[in-house]
């Protein structure tokens, strides 16, 4: 089984949508520390469809929780920019893929920490800051799967 872990999300669609992705995978999702919106936003429900009783969710309250039962070794920092991309990572059976919130991303502490950890996902222009966490997301699962599961 693979995992996601969305630290401190912001915009419930976007949850909704990973959650619908992560039922249609048979992937773990976390979420990690304060949310920004309540998992009963209709928002959220939307785009998770009627898919959320088929989601493995697991709630942390704060970051050091959900270290406690991650394999540091197995914890991929999804952020831009990052030392090397995605697709030079070797993802394992049981690998997290860790996404910042929309505004801010990963705190820096937690950057730092995991440094060697980071991956991003290339744009051919400075123009865009960044991707959609929902996009981000299924960019990474997927070629994750593709390794771990011969897709």
């Amino acid at each position: 089984m693979l995992h996601i872990a969305l630290w401190e999300p912001e915009i419930p669609p976007n949850t909704g949508n990973i959650a619908r992705m992560c039922a249609a995978t048979a992937t773990r999702l976390h979420l990690i520390g304060s949310l920004g919106f309540r998992l009963d936003d209709r928002a959220l429900k939307r785009a998770g469809c009627d898919y959320w009783p088929a989601v493995d969710v697991v709630m942390h309250a704060t970051f050091a929780d959900f270290e406690a039962i991650i394999d540091p070794t197995q914890l991929w920092l999804v952020e831009n920019p990052a030392p090397r991309r995605y697709t030079q990572a070797t993802f394992r059976d049981g690998d997290c893929l860790l996404f910042g919130n929309e505004s801010r991303g990963l705190p820096m502490t937690i950057r730092e920490r995991y440094a060697d950890r980071m991956i991003d996902i290339p744009m051919t222009t400075d123009a865009v800051r960044s991707l959609n966490l929902a996009t981000s997301a299924g960019i990474v699962l997927y070629e994750a799967l593709r390794q771990t599961q011969n897709w």
